[in-house]
């Protein structure tokens, strides 16, 4: 297969395909709508995985797992919640199979091994642990209850695209119980603000902080607050929900607590979740044309060394310098691979770690060995340079925070440069139009207005900022008062 990529400019969403497949992140299984994460890809969902939950662990929570099949009777408790899933669930009906009567070879299933009750396969898991919770929980005593799950989930998706959009995906979901709103509150707000910190800081995307309109909240919950990430094509993703689920759960589960006072209350509850979409966000933020471009807190291998030689006893002598210098750098927390396949040349290798995005590449050929110096090529800039190996070290080091620093700076400025304020609907279409990225505009608060502009343009309100200033202003699409602004966007 040629590694040459499909440019952004050319076609984006071709782009982002053929890099997910070239790149050796993931590819389409045989399942319809389901993809394989091969190990590259899972790699760095590893990474995102491992600091997320040590973050998770930070603010007091544990794991646990729970049953990927709900019974239909629990799925339905929370009516708003199997409402909202209802159209993405797979259903199991039957437990087996037998051999076709004709003898022709094939199974079919057996008619006479129906469920009694029918199995929802989880879109999410709100309601197989909520029917926990209720054993779990019987005093204030018990609480808070902070779990997490790192699971996978089913929701029956028509139209799939790697990573953004698949019929089974993996991620984690966060479920609390609370003695309080106000605690819940807190706990929901808090949240969103691990998921944006990690975000910011691991995965060098910025995101803005913000609540979901009434008609986009998670189904059954009272607010949903978001995190919004900006694409490099304009269009917006969200990268982290968090849920103040109020009472509703508790309720349909009844799952009630004594509190210090003596007396019965229902518990409160949120929820939260993250997702292999950030994979998605992580590709369309960073990459170009040449593959893959990953922060350093996130790269599998964020140095690789490829060797220069054309004899064996070159090999022998460089191999050894690279010993001492990968002992260096893993005492420095850097990760760092060697690539001496014998197997490919050098410009073969080069393009595999550019297209895999690889954050510093080092060549080290005997000329190099005799002046004391290695190349040093940089993936976010594409820049090479000579370095010595005495600063060897202490450059690569340096390189790891200004590389991380530079992408999330680059992509900044990307979404605030794609950021317009608009104040009527013929700017509004215009710019959606010829520019994209996040409209600044004020809404009247109905959902009226939002289905109309979203039925016009296919734009929706991203979210409701956290930082948005009160303004008096009336609505870019009727005209009515308005007391903020909110972001819309076309979005995956």
């Amino acid at each position: 297969m040629s590694k040459k990529l499909t440019t952004r400019a050319e076609n984006y969403s071709k782009w982002y395909n053929e890099l997910v497949v070239k790149a050796d992140l993931a590819e389409n299984s045989a399942v319809r709508g389901c993809m394989v994460i091969k190990p590259y890809g899972y790699a760095i969902w590893e990474k995102m995985q491992a600091e997320l939950d040590r973050m998770f662990k930070e603010t007091g929570h544990q794991n646990a797992y729970f049953p990927l099949f709900v019974p239909k009777s629990l799925f339905e408790a929370e009516e708003k919640n199997a409402e909202g899933f209802a159209k993405e669930c797979a259903v199991v009906t039957h437990y087996r199979l037998e051999s076709d009567p004709d003898n022709s070879g094939k199974l079919r299933v057996d008619p006479k091994a129906k469920l009694e009750e029918e199995l929802v396969v989880r879109p999410t898991s709100e309601a197989i642990i909520w029917s926990t919770f209720k054993g779990w929980i019987q005093s204030y005593r018990d609480l808070p209850l902070l779990i997490n799950q790192w699971a996978n989930v089913v929701r029956w998706e028509m139209r799939t695209r790697l990573f953004l959009r698949t019929a089974e995906f993996l991620w984690q979901e966060g479920h609390t119980a609370h003695e309080t709103k106000a605690e819940a509150i807190t706990e929901a707000e808090t949240m969103n603000n691990v998921y944006a910190t990690f975000v910011e800081n691991f995965m060098a995307i910025p995101v803005i902080q913000g609540l979901k309109t009434e008609s986009e909240r998670f189904a059954g919950a009272v607010e949903t607050y978001c995190i919004e990430a900006l694409m490099q094509d304009g269009k917006a993703l969200q990268a982290g929900t968090s849920h103040f689920l109020g009472q509703n759960f508790a309720k349909a589960f009844d799952v009630k607590f004594t509190n210090k006072e003596g007396k019965q209350d229902y518990v409160w509850a949120t929820s939260w979740g993250v997702s292999t979409r950030l994979m998605g966000a992580l590709i369309m933020t960073h990459s170009d044309d040449k593959g893959l471009v990953l922060p350093p807190n996130l790269a599998p291998n964020q140095i690789v060394i490829i060797p220069i030689y054309k004899t064996e006893e070159q090999l022998e002598k460089i191999t050894n310098v690279v010993n001492g210098i990968m002992k260096d750098l893993r005492a420095k927390n850097i990760t760092v691979k060697y690539d001496n396949r014998s197997t490919y040349r050098p410009g073969a290798k080069f393009a595999q770690h550019e297209l895999q995005g690889v954050p510093v590449r080092i060549a080290i050929g005997a000329r190099d060995l005799e002046n004391g110096t290695v190349e040093l090529a940089r993936r976010d800039t594409l820049t090479k340079e000579t370095v010595s190996l005495d600063a060897l070290i202490e450059t690569v080091e340096g390189l790891m925070t200004e590389i991380q620093n530079s992408l999330f700076n680059k992509a900044l400025k990307n979404r605030d440069s794609c950021t317009t304020t608009v104040d009527n609907f013929d700017t509004f279409k215009s710019v959606l139009e010829d520019k994209g990225g996040f409209i600044s505009a004020h809404w009247d608060g109905t959902a009226e207005t939002e289905d109309k502009i979203k039925e016009i343009t296919k734009a929706t309100i991203r979210c409701i900022p956290l930082d948005g200033k009160l303004e008096n202003g009336v609505c870019v699409f009727s005209g009515k008062p308005s007391k903020r602004r909110v972001l819309f966007a076309k979005a995956y």
